[in-house]
């Protein structure tokens, strides 16, 4: 479960400080200056995903050290991933500075002195975890700390789509909470983005490349879900790999190139019929946006997988549900 913190209702002159407290409390010993005069807006939320820290912090102008003095009172052994969502932010460590717009990144090591200003309101992201659970050598790691990664291309651009979506998820109502294969995706494409970076693939151990890749195949067939002529070559040719190795990936996931096509077009085409702006968007339309050109053979599937037809499973969440008490209670729709 999501833990929320706002300091936003609290007494102006209270504000800054609970938020300096709650801060340091959630992550590792902090010192912290806020830069303007007046009141301080900012809150943190939290939740533990697999084996990572994942929050969402924001707040003013200010400026956040890892001193010497607060590594000798805790030194936990943590990496943190920072990622902009808004604002702009220089990370300095390592004699190095990494200047972050939204959606780029960077890692820093809770073990050595760091500093990070804000020169205005922002947002971030924070993937906090134990650093052994990176696969990398440790001299490796060293030369990757205050390093920007963009978020707009290569592996890097993966990592930050998926932090985005987990970004969005500990706003919803869905929970990431437990997540440990979650988890392993994220490092995993961590240590290839961080190594792609550095132009040093060699030092990354070939089962996180391959995790990797795995991951940035289902990124490239969730964006062409509509194409009807999606299939193993043609994935298989976009990746520079051999339709066989494909499939061997897929099995080696407890299913086939084929199944999870066919997978990720029914949950879109399910989440799209109970969707109200979709609500009078025929039916056949939503299957075929979807790249299932053939409705009788959609409808089958469909009923195949969720044991009802498309209409009935629309119908169904159009109709409002009546609890015990009288009350309309959630339906499809909301639950979706």
């Amino acid at each position: 479960m999501s833990a929320l913190f706002s300091c936003n209702d609290l007494p102006a002159h209270e504000q800054f400080d609970a938020w300096r407290e709650t801060v340091s409390n959630a992550f590792v010993p902090l010192d912290a200056k806020f830069h303007t005069a007046g009141p301080f807006h900012g809150e943190l939320l939290t939740e533990a995903v697999g084996s990572l820290q994942v929050s969402e912090v924001s707040g003013g102008a200010v400026e956040v050290c890892r001193t010497p003095d607060a590594i000798r009172r805790s030194d936990p052994g943590y990496l943190k991933l920072g990622m902009q969502i808004r604002g702009y932010c220089v990370l300095t460590q390592d004699d190095r500075e990494a200047a972050l717009t939204p959606g780029d990144f960077s890692i820093y090591d809770t073990r050595r002195p760091y500093q990070v200003c804000f020169e205005r309101d922002f947002a971030q992201l924070v993937v906090m975890f134990p650093h052994e659970l990176i696969h990398l050598r440790p001299d490796a790691l060293d030369e990757m700390t205050a390093r920007r990664v963009s978020g707009r291309r290569g592996i890097g651009g993966l990592v930050s789509k998926f932090l985005v979506g987990m970004a969005e998820q500990l706003r919803g109502v869905e929970e990431l909470t437990a997540n440990q294969h979650l988890s392993n995706g994220v490092l995993n494409l961590l240590a290839a983005a961080l190594s792609e970076q550095l132009g040093c693939e060699s030092n990354v151990p070939p089962e996180t490349h391959r995790a990797a890749l795995i991951l940035q195949i289902k990124a490239f067939v969730d964006a062409r879900l509509y194409d009807p002529e999606l299939s193993s070559h043609l994935i298989a040719r976009a990746h520079n790999i051999s339709p066989r190795y494909l499939q061997k990936m897929f099995e080696g996931e407890g299913t086939t190139v084929t199944e999870w096509i066919r997978r990720r077009r029914l949950e879109n085409c399910r989440r799209d019929l109970v969707d109200p702006r979709l609500s009078t968007t025929p039916i056949a339309t939503i299957a075929a946006q979807w790249g299932l050109l053939d409705s009788s053979y959609f409808s089958k599937l469909f009923k195949t997988t969720y044991g009802m037809s498309p209409r009935e499973f629309r119908s169904q969440a159009e109709r409002p549900v009546i609890d015990a008490a009288g009350t309309p209670a959630q339906n499809y729709s909301d639950a979706d």
